[in-house]
């Protein structure tokens, strides 16, 4: 999901030389809203966001919604607020996983050389493929047809020669369209940039730079390197410098894997009633665990997220004796750290589940305990729960689940899924 600063100036035509630019970076546009929208077809052209109640985030917006500052993590709320027309849906993860993975589908008939980074983005290597699908123009033309025939939605396509520049083609691509920044004026393109575009600038950065008077990725390239080292660090500033000048060596990685799978729900009023918190951590452990048997991984960590009336947020975790791909294990563990955790008898806003520590299954090695009943055990559930992903891979992800949960609709506000 591209978020980051956007010139103006930038998206024009910086050449037709795709000489040594095999890296491309896929975006889907909107994605969530767009996924929404396939199923909605009377919405578009106006104003949709995706999200739950008042006090929750939004997910996504359309560019309609867009026009009228609502962007995605804003508080409902607000993008109520700036945008009282909209169309508020809720959000269906199951329909977005179905979507990416039909997407990352065509990506890979491209090519083996995908890294996927999020649910709706990916870099591509096409130097392999040029003989046999062409230029990378028009393997990124090709690509992004398909991707709207097919799924029913748009994707932005950046194509340069290293994965930041490719990414930051993509953000300045959008909506729905292709940038080509060529070799030879990577350095011209970054230098129309904010600072903020780079990676490794966040706000905090950027509030630092601007002390030492850059605001400008061309004021970052022009300072010498020490300078930038005494303004945010050795490393950060050696970094930064390089990236200023497009130097970017690293390539796209097929075999990297996320590190974490995680969800979130903001409860519609703060919560005392214990009951009501653990059967809400037992529905978010179960698409946790959903999500991590999907792509055959399983989890050494499992970590909680508690946050008060407050808004003080509270983290947990704890290691796990064996790696897991079991919602009742994974809850039982999460329901145990927020048990301890220290409220000051304030009600609860928000929770949070995420599985960390992630290897493949067929990796992960099983550590012998003395209570041998209890795996087996957990191996009965664990066919449980994959009985349970064959019925929602027929019907939909909210056909069935565990039955604690089922009540939860009327508690609840929205339902966030992390990566």
């Amino acid at each position: 999901m591209s978020r980051g600063p956007r010139a103006v100036l930038t998206r024009r035509d910086w050449g037709d030389d795709e000489t040594g630019c095999s890296i491309l970076h896929v975006d889907m546009d909107a994605f969530f809203a767009s996924v929404e929208l396939t199923r909605r077809p009377e919405l578009v052209g106006r104003p949709v966001i995706v999200g739950g109640a008042e006090r929750s985030v939004v997910l996504a917006a359309t560019y309609e919604a867009r026009a009228f500052g609502v962007h995605s993590a804003m508080p409902m709320a607000l993008a109520r607020r700036l945008c009282p027309q909209a169309v508020v849906v809720p959000p269906d993860h199951g329909a977005y996983q179905d979507a990416s993975r039909a997407v990352m589908e065509i990506v890979r008939e491209i090519t083996a050389l995908v890294e996927q980074i999020s649910i709706d983005e990916a870099f591509l290597d096409v130097s392999g493929a040029r003989r046999r699908l062409g230029a990378p123009t028009l393997i990124a033309q090709a690509l992004r047809a398909r991707v709207r025939a097919e799924v029913g939605i748009t994707c932005s396509v950046g194509i340069a020669s290293t994965k930041f520049v490719a990414k930051l083609a993509s953000t300045h691509a959008k909506p729905d369209g292709m940038l080509l920044i060529p070799a030879a004026a990577t350095v011209d393109f970054l230098r129309t940039l904010p600072v903020g575009a780079l990676w490794g600038v966040g706000e905090r950065t950027e509030k630092v730079l601007a002390g030492w008077g850059i605001s400008t990725v061309a004021e970052l390239a022009d300072t010498d390197v020490a300078t930038l080292q005494a303004a945010v660090g050795k490393a950060a500033g050696a970094h930064l410098h390089d990236l200023a000048w497009g130097r970017d060596p690293r390539p796209v990685d097929p075999g990297r894997t996320e590190q974490s799978i995680g969800a979130e729900t903001t409860f519609a009023q703060d919560l005392y009633d214990p009951a009501v918190i653990g059967s809400a951590l037992l529905g978010l452990a179960d698409r946790c665990a959903t999500r991590l048997r999907s792509q055959s991984f399983v989890a050494r960590t499992v970590s909680v997220k508690v946050r008060t009336s407050d808004f003080r947020t509270l983290t947990r975790s704890r290691t796990l004796a064996s790696p897991t791909d079991v919602a009742q294990e994974i809850h039982a563990v999460a329901l145990e750290l927020v048990r301890g955790v220290d409220r000051r008898g304030l009600p609860v806003r928000l929770v949070g589940v995420r599985a960390e520590g992630l290897e493949r299954r067929e990796d992960a090695v099983e550590q012998p305990t003395l209570e041998e009943s209890v795996r087996e055990g957990a191996g009965a559930q664990r066919a449980a729960e994959r009985t349970l992903d064959q019925i929602r891979g027929r019907f939909g992800m909210n056909s069935i689940g565990p039955a604690s949960t089922r009540r939860r609709s009327t508690t609840t506000g929205a339902d966030v899924e992390l990566s």
